[in-house]
């Protein structure tokens, strides 16, 4: 199934001093209070004995009275006590508990059959209890969701690379058809049979409105939607939906749909704050931890890639973040334009930073009103 010592806890391990090749990065985020260092050293003061994390809201020592650890157990091993203002062993302990579920997501990937909450706690080190109680609050979703989310990924690779359902399933570590049957509406969004055919014979409807950023397309199966794009032609969005969803059936029928592309123009008129609308969309499970950031980003604020990283537990994450926006298939519902760079600057935006910028513009505008 997997291998990984058993029994060895992520605390057991205490290293020493670090080299003096890393000290001058380290200073600098000293400096500059950066707490996306906290968890990953602790910095001693000779005059005092007493060693911070790099946020510590303490005036800064002079740098030549400064000593540089890895862990909080190397320095006191060094004769020095934690700060009682920023606690820094609550830091590291923090990471430490990030860290065994990223072993944990790590295991759950690779392995080749259905993994129990007992195996994979034993493997880890950790009790059953403590591991679904911190896995739940890193990730959002459970040590079970994440490994079907897992099993579901592998199943739709095997299906786009030709292998027959079958195959697909037990590769996967389904153990039998009725429980991959059973996921697929969750998962898929359609049957594997029709999902191995890429959607052949699934029925997908759309609506194009104009709207003051061009168009607005809106597509829904019937469990939810599953587009919303912007584009400044009508003929574009049409030919991008038939591209995407190259064998389902597709038609257009604007009153099916005319309530949720309503509610997207009073969106974006700023006269409804909150969208609240059904949708029928794949993700894996770190998209959708992010999308549900996202999601929670307040009407009119704005969050950077890194602090959506923070957000879900996972700051060396920024770059599978921005993935995971640009990949967003429903714009505005899940409100991916509130992201930008560190900078301020805007970042990217797959319906044109102008786009963005007026949405932007306008969110705050409207927020202030209300």
């Amino acid at each position: 199934m997997f291998t990984e010592g058993r029994g060895v806890k992520m605390s057991s391990v205490v290293k020493h001093k670090i080299s003096t090749d890393e000290e001058d990065e380290l200073w600098e985020a000293v400096l500059a209070r950066n707490a996306r260092f906290d968890g990953q050293f602790v910095f001693a003061v000779s005059s005092t004995r007493i060693y911070c994390r790099p946020s510590c809201p303490a005036r800064r020592p002079s740098r030549e009275r400064v000593t540089f650890f890895d862990r909080p157990e190397a320095a006191e091993q060094a004769g020095f006590r934690p700060c009682l203002r920023c606690r820094p062993r609550d830091a590291a302990a923090g990471e430490q508990k990030v860290e065994v579920v990223r072993r944990a997501c790590r295991l759950l990937e690779q392995a080749d059959e259905i993994v129990n909450l007992s195996n994979l706690s034993e493997c880890l080190g950790v009790s059953s209890f403590h591991l679904q109680r911190t896995f739940k609050k890193v990730m959002g979703i459970s040590p079970r969701q994440y490994a079907e989310a897992c099993r579901t990924s592998r199943f739709k690779d095997s299906i786009r690379d030709g292998q027959p359902i079958t195959s697909a399933m037990y590769d996967a570590g389904y153990g039998s058809s009725s429980r991959l049957y059973e996921r697929a509406g969750a998962e898929l969004g359609m049957t594997p049979a029709t999902y191995s055919r890429k959607g052949r014979g699934a029925l997908i409807n759309y609506a194009v409105a104009k709207c003051d950023l061009g168009y607005l397309l809106v597509a829904a199966t019937e469990k939810g939607i599953c587009a919303v794009r912007l584009g400044s032609l009508e003929t574009e969005l049409e030919s991008d939906l038939r591209d995407e969803f190259s064998a389902a059936r597709i038609k257009r029928d604007d009153g099916q749909l005319s309530n949720s592309v309503n509610e997207l123009l009073e969106h974006l008129a700023g006269k409804r704050i909150n969208l609240d609308l059904p949708l029928d969309v794949r993700a894996t499970a770190f998209q959708r931890l992010v999308w549900e950031a996202l999601k929670a980003i307040p009407y009119g604020a704005t969050r950077s890639y890194s602090e959506v990283a923070r957000a879900i537990n996972s700051p060396s994450a920024v770059r599978a973040v921005a993935r995971a926006c640009a990949t967003n298939p429903v714009a505005l519902v899940i409100p991916c334009h509130r992201v930008i760079r560190e900078d301020q600057s805007l970042g990217g935006y797959r319906w044109g930073l102008e786009r963005k910028q007026e949405l932007l513009e306008r969110e705050r505008t409207a927020s202030k009103k209300q």
